[in-house]
């Protein structure tokens, strides 16, 4: 096997999680997921103030490892190149020469696809018709495997997918080839469980009182297997707990249906088999693959313009009246129509206000001192929870498709250009290895007496008590540009019986009134006793520019979870 670690899972992760990984037992390959949707945005900025374009926290945690990383034979692989992969990897490079060391640094290019942007699918998205700030295709993992064969210590790429820094490893140490469906798709279920750091260890788990020592999290590690299978698991002796739930609950941590798609293969998450093999030890195994897309997804970032936002507390008696009043009396002193846009919020206590616009100055002062304005002539009980302040760009996130082989990455080690052994064109099209396709893939999660069957007869037999639906049904939320996901899932053949009778499309709004009015998918997967729902634009136009409290869904499936409905005692 190969065991291959993650020690980031986005930018502003604990910078000692790197020196934990290497020092905590043995490992063969570092990685560490620094690139979000909004990280580009975040990179953007910083390059045009001159700051650099990728991420600097990479560097202070590659100081603490490269001399023992160098000394074991661990390899280092990180996406934290972001739009500048060839200025971080000679940064790295000077560090090594600055701390003495002597280490190969490569560096992938060719996700940058801003060039193109004159047309099509990459054109700007709205606004003035300015090109985007960035286009960035989502490569795969043979870049990263050509760096490794030919000699790299350290591996620094831009955009590519985020289980792509598993699965290079995987390629690099086993030699898969593009028809190598299965294996290369256990690869990829393994790097989207390990790619969110701590979220598989225990982090942000529904069922937390389960989790001991959640303060001292360790870090997820895949061992990885020639056949693709997996082991995921942590160092001894640190807090967070790898179980069948820590791991489902990533499983279903942004994703759509059940085909999961990348440049390197389709992973069937509806094949997916989870086994508790031991103390913080869970086993992946049974993941089919089907030949990758012909196209190749593009995140496609562009300035939307200015934004604002006032929070007012508002309490006591006729919270509703009040929040009216606020509305009135603000509106009175500018225009509503002054702006592009504008969302009301009213959760009580909290009634916040955002404003758009096109023209900082109409969003900045022009609203905030408008809203200041009715400190002493507004609703009783009023005071403020920000102050007053200028407008703050937003940028809006769009997702575009590019044909795969107009996209080629270029390698280079130490500087020089590597041969990236990239299939041709089209080779990526090939029948799967094995070609019978389960009509469902997942029926041999259940016993082969017919337990399914029995526990859809059987829980209609139980007596039914209110209770927070939560008590039964773990939930994880996350974002997906505009769109949010909420997987849920239960612990048992008969209670998944249940809740795939019970949460529907149409249940989840009657659960949750924020949701009605937007297209809901649902997706079942019985392998996992799981259910996936894509609520289509609740974000907007993406986590930069949404003016929700929670912009990236992160607490939607805790709402869920806290809703109050006749559920089965099962005991």
């Amino acid at each position: 096997m190969i065991r291959i670690a993650n020690c980031s899972g986005f930018y502003g992760d604990r910078l000692s999680a790197a020196r934990e990984m290497v020092e905590g037992g043995p490992i063969d390959v570092l990685t560490g997921d620094w690139l979000a949707e909004l990280t580009m945005f975040i990179l953007a900025g910083n390059r045009l103030k001159g700051r650099p374009g990728y991420a600097p926290t990479f560097l202070r945690q590659v100081e603490e490892v490269l001399g023992t990383c160098l000394e074991r034979g661990v390899r280092i692989v990180s996406n934290a190149g972001g739009l500048d992969p060839a200025g971080c990897a000679q940064a790295v490079a000077e560090l090594a020469e600055r701390l003495g060391l002597r280490a190969r640094v490569a560096h992938v290019t060719g996700d940058d696809l801003t060039g193109r942007a004159g047309g099509g699918p990459l054109s700007a998205v709205g606004g003035d018709g300015a090109p985007p700030l960035t286009a960035n295709a989502y490569l795969g993992g043979r870049p990263i495997a050509a760096a490794l064969s030919a000699g790299a210590d350290v591996v620094v790429t831009g955009r590519v997918t985020d289980a792509a820094l598993v699965t290079g490893p995987g390629i690099w140490r086993y030699g898969w080839q593009p028809g190598d469906l299965d294996a290369l798709a256990g690869s990829v279920v393994a790097g989207h469980v390990i790619e969110c750091g701590c979220q598989a260890t225990g982090g942000n788990y529904a069922f937390f009182d389960e989790v001991p020592d959640l303060a001292h999290c360790g870090f997820p590690i895949a061992e990885l297997h020639a056949d693709g299978s997996s082991v995921v698991t942590k160092h001894p002796g640190t807090g967070g707990r790898v179980s069948v739930g820590t791991v489902t609950a990533q499983l279903l941590y942004e994703i759509a249906g059940p085909r999961y798609p990348g440049p390197d293969v389709v992973a069937r998450f509806d094949t997916v088999r989870l086994e508790q093999q031991g103390e913080d030890r869970v086993r992946i195994s049974g993941v089919r693959g089907e030949p990758a897309p012909d196209t190749l997804k593009v995140a496609v970032t562009h300035l939307g313009g200015y934004r604002n936002t006032m929070t007012l507390m508002v309490t006591g008696l006729d919270a509703a009246d009040k929040a009216r009043v606020a509305e009135e009396a603000i509106w009175a002193r500018v225009p509503r129509e002054a702006f592009d846009e504008v969302h009301v919020g009213f959760d009580p206590p909290l009634l916040r206000i955002t404003v758009f616009s096109g023209d900082r100055r109409v969003a900045g002062r022009a609203f905030s001192s408008a809203v200041v304005e009715t400190g002493l002539a507004g609703y009783p009980g009023l005071y403020g929870l920000t102050p007053p302040g200028d407008a703050s760009p937003y940028g809006v996130y769009s997702p575009a498709y590019v044909p795969a082989d107009t996209v080629r990455a270029e390698v280079f080690l130490d500087g020089e250009p590597v041969g990236t052994d990239e299939p041709a064109p089209g080779t990526k099209a090939l029948e799967r290895l094995s070609t019978d396709d389960p009509a469902d893939p997942g029926a041999s999660a259940f016993a082969e007496d017919g337990t399914e069957v029995a526990g859809g007869r059987a829980w209609r037999e139980l007596p039914v008590v209110r209770a927070p639906i939560g008590r039964i049904v773990g939930a994880r939320s996350g974002d997906k540009g505009g769109d949010a996901n909420l997987g849920v899932w239960v612990t048992a053949p008969e209670r998944y019986a249940w809740l795939r009778d019970f949460l529907t499309a149409e249940r989840l709004a009657d659960l949750l009134p924020g949701l009605t009015g937007h297209r809901i998918e649902r997706f079942e997967l019985p392998n996992l006793l799981a259910l996936n729902f894509v609520v289509h634009g609740l974000l907007g136009r993406g986590v930069a520019a949404s003016p929700r409290l929670d912009p990236q869904a992160k607490a939607l499936g805790e709402e869920l979870r806290a809703q109050v409905a006749e559920v089965p005692e099962f005991g």
